[in-house]
């Protein structure tokens, strides 16, 4: 097994060494972090975990640019008004010279306005919504996950497979679900034009009826099921539909559900032979993968899930920009992440210069209950770098109307 520290530092640590100069010794560098971690637990509880881990290695490097990374984190209540004064608060008062977090969409696009009214750079780690960078995307914002169409193009060639006419969709009422559920549904469409979405289901965020989404479901006959439901709501879902056999005989086709985070508290109610996007991190096999569970689990006793990943990916993402860049100020930083190249738990990804879309990936599979436990088999990772997961370079440019 090769040092953590060697694996990664191929790109992203190599470009702190050089970057390290004494004239930034003085004073740490405070990066502000504004997320939902009352309301989203699940994820933001290992995300945090991601984050301090990067913090602590790069430190123990000489930080970046010779100053020390310092978050100053801060709690949005899942509520974008909040958002919005936790950035004011962090880039006035506390001098942050980066921000970054967000897990909702509506939030994360609160902070993407923020940062394009202000001028100030925002990487963003984990807001869906294809409206981060694409539709309304801007000059200051970067986005760390494959949003809402990269998966759904990752998702649909398996989805065409199955050859089922009669689609019904379910999602959380609010950016994020709206998103991926037209993402699905154009390229489903262009995927196999005979298709019919005879139902939908728009839920409220936390609070899904789930008896009378599954009747709903269950009455209009479908052949199969797009689900974009997630935590708290995922597993009503998943237990009404179990009861009320909504899922026998039918297939599903699910983002998100393979995350830990959402299956694990499934338990023996996990389904059988969804096909989902999320991360079998206990049979992954690649050296930067292996080093990077070992150094988690080393540290924290516990297993990774994909916040993990993402709060670890975006701390590096923001000190190999900072290092490249030589500077904080935010054009300097946005010259720098446009192309930026640097080592994930996943492997290789860079940032597109053309809408400040990471080439992040994501891993397709299919769900299977192994003695009580939800686990992913068959699956493979889809690197975000493949153009078959992104809109054409022409459709970038007339969606990005704010560079």
């Amino acid at each position: 097994m090769k040092p953590l520290h060697l694996v990664f530092g191929a790109i992203s640590l190599a470009a702190l060494t050089v970057s390290l100069v004494p004239a930034h010794a003085q004073g740490v560098l405070k990066i502000g972090e504004i997320n939902s971690y009352k309301a989203q637990p699940a994820f933001l509880e290992p995300y945090k975990k991601g984050m301090e881990l990067a913090v602590e290695e790069i430190n123990a490097k000489g930080g970046v640019n010779g100053r020390k990374i310092e978050l100053v984190t801060r709690d949005d209540n899942g509520n974008p008004g909040d958002t919005v004064r936790m950035a004011e608060e962090l880039v006035s008062r506390e001098k942050v010279e980066m921000l970054t977090g967000a897990f909702l969409s509506n939030t994360g696009l609160a902070l993407a306005d923020f940062a394009k009214q202000k001028k100030f750079f925002y990487l963003a780690g984990e807001p869906l919504t294809d409206k981060m960078t694409w539709q309304g995307g801007n000059r200051y914002t970067f986005r760390l996950r494959p949003g809402t169409y990269m998966q759904a193009a990752m998702l649909v060639p398996e989805a065409a497979k199955l050859k089922k006419k009669r689609w019904a969709i379910v999602y959380p009422n609010y950016e994020y679900g709206q998103s991926a559920t037209a993402a699905f549904k154009q390229l489903l469409k262009a995927a196999q034009p005979d298709v019919e979405f005879v139902a939908e289901q728009a839920t409220p965020l936390g609070k899904v009826d789930a008896g009378s989404v599954v009747q709903a479901l269950a009455d209009a006959k479908p052949d199969a099921i797009f689900n974009v439901l997630f935590a708290a709501d995922l597993s009503k879902f998943v237990r009404e539909g179990n009861t009320r056999g909504l899922f026998k005989g039918r297939e599903v086709v699910s983002v998100l559900t393979g995350e830990p985070e959402y299956l694990d508290p499934l338990k023996d109610e996990a389904p059988d032979g969804w096909i989902v996007t999320g991360y079998p991190w206990y049979s992954i096999k690649t050296p930067e993968h292996d080093a990077w569970v070992k150094a988690y689990q080393a540290k924290f006793k516990d297993y990774p899930r994909l916040g993990s990943v993402v709060g670890y990916s975006m701390i590096h993402s923001a000190a190999a920009g900072i290092a490249k860049a030589g500077s904080t100020d935010t054009e300097k930083l946005i010259t720098a992440f446009r192309g930026l190249e640097l080592m994930s738990p996943f492997g290789k990804i860079s940032y597109r210069a053309e809408d400040h879309q990471s080439t992040m990936g994501a891993y397709v599979g299919r769900t299977k209950n192994e003695g009580g436990k939800g686990v992913m088999v068959n699956y493979t990772y889809l690197d975000g770098a493949d153009a078959r997961f992104q809109p054409t370079a022409d459709a970038v440019k007339k969606s990005r109307s704010n560079d």
